[in-house]
């Protein structure tokens, strides 16, 4: 009887179990709240973060996350990079069908496991599996853990991402009491619970119902998370402290130690290289493009987890190197003709989140160069062989570096990029002829991005040339073309020579009706200004000019010119104006439009939003000659 009773009881636990996991996989538990707007909800989350020493931790996720539509198809993938540094165990994805019915299974065993091509040189593989799934909604179970080895840096806790709701997530760390750690919110206000427990202190936060936020296009990273980051830590064979910007900059100074000197003879190349150059702008601009025509960048993670440099010996005798090695170099060179300079760890990225001041942490990804000066600093990007010297462009600027200096780290603002850095000036003179077609001829002046961009395309094949024309410069589709690069100082010129056997777009009786240029100046649509809640940024600001200038044809005379047009906002203005010049029988068209800030507050997006719509629809006005 006891017997059967046991058995009653095991099957009626099994099935209630059971019964629990079937209705947290299905959908008709979830509140209303997490189910609007949703393309994916977090349904479950658990989350542990151990501290076991100095230099050991362990992470271990466990996660039931439904993906309501094919919207959110992106979640229904799992990659861990790991390395030597950097243990995967025990991954396992398991999906569900909508009534919470399990429809398949991977362990790590079924995942694939490859090189991460990261880098050109990297010694780290990725394991991956995707799980796409034919209908919605679909549940999957994600369980894992990676072990640490050397805790420079802790995991975030990222509680949600665009288009995410959380029906409940828990994320514990814990940590020796003797090593603690640091923590700070972002984009969230939340505290956790703490408690101690003989050597180990926890902290625990806890999420439960937390509706989606909607995806805005234009915004950058307005999703809450949670930063941690320890005090001391030990990578490989260095031991360092993170409670300081200046302590963690002098642990980044004891990797680089001895790695930033030339032989006797190469010295000897670069004092002589910069003999008769008296000032010290002259000599690293000198120094500088001798790398850009000489130096390739390759990325290269391998070592300490990437962190530590090849030896400028080793890179000036080479030719190559990552961004650490590189800039390395570069301050050996300097340091050979007497001046100064600090490598500079940086967050990479248009638009890319700085570090914070008052939070150091292992937050960056790049390495730049700053060469300070008795007036001024020199700011180099030592990988690029396209960057004019003391430009750094939008991948760097705008944000907050690290120097490593021989007394410790010191957090400095890089520039602020200005409109004036990133030019756009465009000069074309169309011939027309009396059957409507023509041909073209324009000029290219650039700097900044636009510089990078246009040479890019120069070095393309003909057909990528046309595609870039046609598609990114927005250009009328010409039957011929030649693009080429005019040599000279000054911006970077290019020059286009099109042919076209119909310049304008339509005609009406004896009228031709013709676009005010040959491409279009603007063709952005920004998105929908309606409850704007985020800042809108675009990749840098600018400034566009472009002189249009149709020569008309004999027995020819302007029906009609468009209006002038002006636009002005606190973060742009634009211009546009036409006139006819008689004694050339020409007809001329003038626009300027600059950009004066690339991040515009979600307040006056609307504004913005109007302004560039204004200069869409400026756009569809028409030049119209009439033949005599």
């Amino acid at each position: 009887m006891k017997k059967c009773l046991l058995i009653v009881a095991t099957l009626f636990v099994t099935c209630s179990t059971q019964a629990q996991v079937t209705t947290l996989y299905a959908l008709s538990s979830m509140p209303d709240i997490v189910k609007k707007d949703a393309d994916i909800i977090k349904r479950y989350e658990n989350i542990e973060f151990e501290v076991k020493d100095i230099d050991r931790s362990s992470y271990t996720v466990h996660q039931i996350v439904t993906v309501m539509n094919e919207k959110g198809k992106k979640a229904l993938h799992f990659a861990e990079y790991t390395d030597k540094y950097r243990i995967l165990e025990d991954a396992e994805v398991k999906i569900f069908d909508a009534f919470g019915r399990p429809v398949n299974r991977y362990k790590q065993k079924d995942m694939i496991t490859q090189a991460s091509f990261s880098g050109l040189i990297d010694d780290g593989k990725v394991t991956s599996v995707s799980f796409s799934s034919a209908t919605y909604p679909v549940t999957y179970e994600l369980k894992y853990t990676v072990r640490f080895k050397g805790n420079l840096m802790f995991p975030n806790y990222d509680i949600q991402d665009a288009n995410q709701s959380v029906e409940s997530s828990v994320f514990t760390v814990k940590v020796p009491k003797n090593l603690d750690l640091r923590y700070k919110e972002k984009n969230i206000t939340i505290k956790p619970e703490t408690a101690e427990e003989g050597d180990y202190k926890t902290y625990r936060w806890t999420i439960k119902n937390l509706p989606a936020i909607k995806h805005e296009a234009g915004a950058v990273s307005p999703y809450p998370y949670v930063m941690l980051a320890p005090n001391r830590f030990k990578f490989d064979d260095f031991e360092g402290d993170l409670s300081s910007w200046k302590n963690f900059g002098s642990w980044y100074a004891n990797l680089y130690k001895g790695l930033d000197k030339l032989p006797p003879d190469r010295v000897a190349f670069f004092k002589d290289m910069v003999k008769d150059i008296p000032d010290n702008h002259d000599k690293i601009k000198k120094l500088y493009e001798y790398m850009q025509k000489n130096f390739r960048y390759v990325s290269i993670q391998l070592g300490i987890g990437g962190l530590r440099p090849f030896s400028a010996e080793f890179t000036d005798k080479k030719k190559y190197g990552d961004c650490k090695a590189l800039s390395n170099c570069m301050k050996a060179m300097l340091s050979a003709v007497g001046i100064n300079s600090y490598s500079a760890v940086i967050n990479a990225g248009k638009n890319a989140v700085a570090m914070d001041s008052d939070f150091p942490s292992k937050f960056s990804n790049h390495v730049i160069l700053c060469v300070p000066l008795q007036k001024d600093t020199v700011w180099l990007e030592c990988t690029s062989n396209t960057n004019d010297y003391n430009v750094l462009g939008p991948f760097t600027e705008n944000r907050n570096a690290l120097l490593i200096t021989e007394n410790g780290g010191v957090l400095v603002a890089t520039p602020t990029s200005t409109s004036t850095e990133n030019t756009f000036y465009v000069h074309t003179a169309i011939k027309l002829q009396d059957d409507g077609s023509g041909t073209a001829f324009t000029t290219f002046k650039t700097t900044g991005e636009y510089k990078d961009e246009m040479k890019y395309i120069i070095e393309e094949k003909t057909d990528d040339q046309k595609e870039y024309i046609v598609h990114s410069l927005n250009f009328k589709q010409p039957d011929e073309f030649l693009l080429r690069l005019k040599e000279g100082t000054g911006p970077y010129t290019t020059t286009l020579e099109t042919a076209y056997e119909k310049i304008h777009e339509f005609n009406a009786g004896n009228k031709l009706f013709i676009s005010p240029r040959i491409y279009k100046f603007w063709t952005t649509v920004l998105p929908k200004a309606e409850d704007r809640r985020q800042d809108f940024y675009f990749s840098f600001p600018f400034e566009h000019n472009d002189t249009t200038v149709f020569k008309l044809p004999a027995g020819f005379a302007v029906e009609a010119l468009p209006k002038a047009k002006e636009l002005t906002n606190p973060n742009a203005t634009y211009s546009t104006r036409y006139w006819y010049n008689e004694t050339e029988k020409a007809v001329y068209v003038s626009t300027t439009l600059t950009l004066k800030q690339h991040k515009i507050a979600a307040a006056g997006y609307a504004d913005v939003k109007k302004f560039f719509d204004d200069i869409l629809l400026d756009e569809t006005q028409r030049i119209v000659i009439r033949k005599e």
